[in-house]
């Protein structure tokens, strides 16, 4: 119970505490959509059917034998893209963690000491490049997932009937969360910087109460 009664929830009654609950909940969100994603694509050829899984981290290179004298080549490499994406939101999730237990435990040191908020300012630049780098990488790999799984490579290229994939709606909302992140962690950028003796200059440091 002292442990708890010396926590200082106050600060989620400013900006910059609000935002970090948010940093917290949308960065789970933005990794968890695409770590827990599996695609499937079917293949309709005369009677038979053939079915390839594809999922995190998007390394889709494969040959299937639909029929006797039919394959399907389906190949491209996203993993590095995908990764870079899962990276920052695990990054960001961690950072976020850290620096809610140092607004609830050290808060009045984080008014007092100069170098913290502006540790904390430039580390949320950081994260907010990130996101915004690794949301146009994901993007742009989402595109060619999107053309590679949705149009194999037929050989020959009439005899498979019909090729079915999966909905990339869950991967569609992870790259929005992805640039919802970044707005997110830019837009925190102006309550973090009145923090810093930047923005302070010579002005003595606010505490609780005053």
């Amino acid at each position: 119970m002292d442990a708890v009664r010396d926590l200082n929830f106050s600060v989620f009654q400013e900006p910059r505490g609000v935002m970090r609950i948010l940093h917290f909940v949308f960065s789970i969100c933005a990794f968890a959509t695409i770590t827990g994603y599996t695609g499937i694509i079917r293949f309709v050829c005369s009677t038979k059917e053939v079915s390839t899984k594809f999922e995190y981290p998007f390394y889709v290179v494969e040959t299937l034998t639909l029929t006797p004298n039919c394959t399907a080549t389906v190949s491209n490499d996203f993993s590095s893209d995908a990764r870079f994406f899962v990276a920052t939101g695990v990054l960001s999730f961690l950072y976020a963690i850290a620096i809610i237990y140092i607004y609830l435990k050290m808060d009045e040191a984080y008014k007092i000491n100069k170098k913290l908020p502006l540790y904390d300012f430039l580390i949320t630049v950081f994260l907010a490049v990130l996101w915004l780098s690794s949301s146009a990488a994901w993007s742009h790999a989402l595109s060619g997932l999107k053309t590679v799984t949705s149009y194999p490579i037929i050989t020959p290229s009439d005899c498979c009937k019909t090729v079915r994939t999966s909905s990339f709606s869950t991967l569609n909302i992870s790259a929005i969360f992805g640039f919802l992140n970044f707005f997110l962690w830019a837009a925190d950028l102006w309550f973090l910087f009145k923090e810093t003796e930047w923005f302070q200059g010579g002005a003595p440091p606010t505490t609780s109460g005053v």
